[in-house]
């Protein structure tokens, strides 16, 4: 890690991972504990073929961008897919499961307006899937 003048370089190896399910992670590289005097933070996610996140509901907006791979966005009434180069937009509280429903690692980026990861409720996934 690396600060010069206002700018703060956080590389993948910097921070320790949040394992999850199936050898899947995530990274928070952009926080308070990275930087500091942050106002949003940037995470990196690594989820493998088969991997579906908790349900999830977080207190602020929610950035995701899909470097590579396939999956899908499980939402209370429906799903969304996304794939390599696709944005998301996930407002606050909005319950939602990330699922990898491709054959390769799903991997995203993802920001938040919080100075850390958000407050966030979890619960089982309950969601629509493949079978609705």
């Amino acid at each position: 890690m690396a600060t010069v003048r206002g700018v703060t370089v956080v590389g993948l190896g910097d921070v320790d991972p949040v394992p999850l399910p199936l050898d899947s992670w995530s990274r928070v590289l952009i926080s308070s504990a990275t930087v500091g005097d942050n106002q949003s933070c940037l995470g990196y996610s690594v989820f493998t073929p088969g991997m579906a996140t908790d349900d999830l509901s977080h207190e602020v907006e929610e950035l995701a961008y899909v470097v590579s791979g396939s999956g899908e966005l499980r939402l209370e009434d429906g799903v969304v897919a996304i794939t390599e180069g696709s944005a998301a937009f996930i407002a606050a509280e909005v319950w939602h499961t990330v699922a990898n429903t491709g054959d390769d690692d799903l991997i995203m980026v993802f920001a938040f307006t919080s100075s850390d990861y958000p407050p966030t409720d979890h619960k089982p996934s309950r969601l629509i899937d493949d079978n609705g």
